[in-house]
């Protein structure tokens, strides 16, 4: 897996392509903690590129969720494929997390907010 960040418009978005899970999960998880630290308020995740995700992969969603959620900050992840989309709902979280088909679309969510 790899990992890039860009920051627009004060939204760190996290970009994860290839495999999202216990073998790579280690990377993502520090620098979500990264950008925790720097007290970011949204975080979207593009994972257009990514093919997989388990347990591991998801639980750093849940866990950045549940810092951000108190302060008022908001989880969206976009560019889902099917496959990847329906690990989402059948697990419940896309009832959680803010999902969009494009990334424009959850940036453009951020800023009107």
């Amino acid at each position: 897996m790899s990992i890039s960040i860009d920051h627009q418009e004060g939204t760190a978005v996290i970009k994860a392509t290839g495999r999202l899970d216990s073998s790579s999960v280690d990377d993502l998880e520090a620098l979500v903690k990264n950008e925790l630290d720097k007290n970011a308020k949204h975080l979207i995740f593009d994972f257009s590129e990514l093919v997989y995700i388990n347990s591991s992969g998801l639980r750093v969603l849940v866990l950045a969720y549940q810092k951000l959620s108190g302060g008022g900050g908001n989880i969206l992840v976009c560019g889902l494929k099917d496959y990847i989309q329906e690990v989402f709902s059948i697990s419940g979280y896309d009832k959680i997390f803010k999902l969009f088909p494009q990334c424009d679309t959850a940036l453009e969510s951020v800023q009107n907010s």
